[in-house]
This record gives C-alpha cells, sequence and structure tokens, in this order.
C-alpha cells in the first residue's frame, strides 16, 4: 500500500512550483527576447495564454484521460469521473497525495505548450493560436502523456522516459514542424533578437527550474533526485561548453545566443535519460546534442526550407530525439533498474526508437 511521505511530499511540492518558472516567466523572456522589439509582447502573451489554458483543460478533463487507471487499448483513459471528483485530500500516488501530482503534471502540459509558440512568432493571431492550443491538447499532448506515463501502450512495451525528453520535448519540437509547415514562409524570415538580456534571464530560468523537472519527476526525495539533479547540470554544461566552441569554429566567435542555446539542448538531451544514466554518460549525452541541433537548424532547415522561426523543432525535438535513442544506449541498471544498450540489452534502444518515431504521428494529424 501507498504510505504518505511527508519528505516526498515537501520535495515535490517545491519542485511543483519552481517548474512553473519555465513557463511564467522563464520561456515567456527567452522567446521574448529572441523576437522582433514589434512582437515582443505578443510572443510572452502566447506562452502565458497557452498555460493557462492547459490548466483549465487538466483539470476538467485532461488529468482523468491521461492517467486513468482504466485504458482503452493503451491509447488513451478511460475516466471515472471529470473536474478531478473522486481525488480527495488522503488520496495518494506513490507517496504524494494525487493532488500534488496533477499539480506536477500540469506544470508539464503547460510547459509543451508554450514551447510550442516559439515557431510561431509573429504570423499567428491570437484567437488562431487559442483555438489550435486547445484542439492540440486534446488530441495529442492528452493521448501521448497516457501513452508514456498514464500506463498506455509505450510504458508497456517499456519505453522509458525519465523527465518527459519525450512527452515534452520531441512532442513540442515535431508538433512546432508540423505547424511551421502548414502556415508556410513569413514574407520576411529575418529575425534579430531585439533584447539578448531578456533572453538570457530566461534561459538562466529554465536551467534553474530543469533541476526541479527532472530532479522532480521520480516522486521522492532521494538519491535519483540528487543523481537527475547533478547529471542535468553536467548535461547542460557540456551543451553550453561545446556549442560556444562550435560557434567559434562556424562563426569565427563565440556568442551568449549559442552559449545558452548549447545549455539547452544539453538539457533537453538528458531530460529522458535523468534517472537513468550517470554522469560520464551524461557528458557524452550533453557534448552530442549541440552537434545535432546544429545540424536542423543550420543544414535541414534552409535544405528543406521550413520557417520555425526560434528553432524550435531544431533545439527541443532533434535534442530530445538524440536523448530518447541515448537512453536506450547508457542506461545504468544500478541507477534506474534498466539495462540499456551498453549493458547488454539491444532491446531497450529498440523501445526508445519505436517511440521517438511514434511522435511523428503528429505530422498527421496536422499536416
Amino acid at each position: 500500500m501507498d504510505v504518505f511521505s511527508t519528505g516526498n511530499t515537501a520535495w515535490v511540492l517545491v519542485c511543483s512550483l519552481l517548474v512553473l518558472l519555465m513557463s511564467i516567466p522563464a520561456v515567456a523572456f527567452f522567446y521574448g527576447g529572441l523576437s522582433k522589439r514589434k512582437n515582443v509582447l505578443n510572443t510572452i502573451f502566447l506562452t502565458l495564454i497557452s498555460f493557462s489554458i492547459l490548466s483549465v483543460i487538466w483539470v476538467v478533463f485532461g488529468y482523468q484521460f491521461a492517467f486513468s487507471e482504466h485504458s482503452f487499448y493503451g491509447f488513451i483513459g478511460i475516466p471515472n469521473n471529470l473536474f478531478l471528483k473522486g481525488i480527495t485530500l488522503d488520496s495518494l500516488t506513490g507517496t504524494i497525495p494525487t493532488l500534488l501530482f496533477v499539480m506536477f503534471q500540469l506544470s508539464f502540459a503547460g510547459l509543451t505548450a508554450a514551447l510550442i509558440s516559439g515557431a510561431l512568432v509573429g504570423r499567428l493571431k491570437t484567437k488562431a493560436w487559442v483555438i489550435f492550443i486547445s484542439i492540440w491538447a486534446c488530441l495529442v499532448y492528452i493521448p501521448i502523456a497516457h501513452w508514456v506515463w498514464g500506463g498506455g501502450w509505450l510504458m508497456q512495451i517499456g519505453a522509458l522516459d525519465f523527465a518527459g525528453g519525450t512527452v515534452v520535448h520531441i512532442n513540442s519540437g515535431v508538433s512546432a514542424l508540423a505547424v511551421a509547415l502548414v502556415l508556410g514562409r513569413r514574407k520576411d524570415c529575418s529575425l534579430i533578437p531585439h533584447n539578448l538580456t531578456y533572453t538570457v534571464l530566461g534561459a538562466a530560468l529554465l536551467w534553474f527550474g530543469w533541476m526541479d523537472f527532472n530532479g522532480g519527476s521520480g516522486l521522492a526525495a532521494d538519491g535519483i533526485a540528487a543523481n537527475a539533479i547533478i547529471v542535468s547540470n553536467a548535461a547542460a554544461a557540456m551543451g553550453l561548453i561545446v556549442w560556444t566552441i562550435l560557434d567559434n569554429y562556424l562563426v569565427g566567435k563565440p556568442t551568449v545566443l549559442g552559449a545558452i542555446s548549447g545549455a539547452v539542448t544539453g538539457l533537453v538531451a538528458i531530460t529522458p535519460a535523468a534517472g537513468f544514466v550517470d554522469v560520464p554518460a551524461a557528458l557524452i549525452i550533453g557534448d552530442a546534442a549541440p552537434f545535432v541541433s546544429n545540424f536542423a537548424i543550420n543544414y535541414l532547415k534552409p535544405k528543406l526550407g521550413y520557417d520555425d522561426a526560434l528553432d524550435v523543432w531544431g533545439i527541443h525535438g532533434m535534442s530530445g530525439i538524440w536523448g530518447a535513442l541515448a537512453t536506450g544506449i547508457f542506461a545504468v541498471p544500478s541507477i534506474g533498474g534498466v539495462s540499456g544498450m551498453l549493458f547488454g540489452n539491444s532491446f531497450q534502444w529498440d523501445c526508445q526508437f519505436v517511440s521517438s518515431l511514434t511522435y511523428f504521428l503528429v505530422f498527421f494529424i496536422f499536416l
């Protein structure tokens, strides 16, 4: 039987509140600083309204469909009731109150929606965004959260995603790419950041919040949480260093935008693996992520001609895929209880590959 833990509850309470920083204001500042001056308020508003919409949907019916005890063939949950009815103050998920688990998961849903807005800067009216994000929440995020975390078919086959590398980052990246392709190219595709100070502030808040994003995902204040935090920080630091070196080679000098982009790619890539890998693996994951995202931004984007304004696909989608696959390679049995390919379990990599490929179903929903 589940037994209530005050320590675990206090830890996840703090993590839930700090993860909110990643949507409001971290993503708002990060995207707002990268946009043109005339678009900055609209850009910030898109993140705020998307988080609010997901918050309402989540407590009305989203959580019940994503995390119901009963599932329709592993594709969507079958709720017993809506509006969180039936969840009492004494209801537990693991060792924490279920209401707290609902809030923790709500912050992930809101963040995923906010991330997508970066691909649409300066070319989508608020009304259209509200309609889109509401439909996306129902048709994409809620079913995928069920597949991976709510007992759905990807969870049943053994796919791993400790803190949202697939549910949040591949999901937002693929969704952003699909919408960018539907909308087509802007007349003026030049996008010179109007205030990098805002962006650096947003990145710093993201880095800080990410420790709770990953550290709280085990729902316990224990060694797994400590490991998740230290490997996340290591991957972020390595990503920043590697992207700085790449900038020095590609553009002739290091840039602050490149540095913070590198940190974000490292954080994205380590997210699905944070509860399963050790520090050496984290450094490798953080090292490779900037190369993967640079390839998408500097080669795939010009080659394919899609207009992803703030490179949501290039950073979150591509590094998220790398992180998911890397989890299947580097998972250490002594940490998360699951072996990766390096420890003789090639099946785990197969599960991660299937999980990553599944997100491209978003294309067929929106294209």
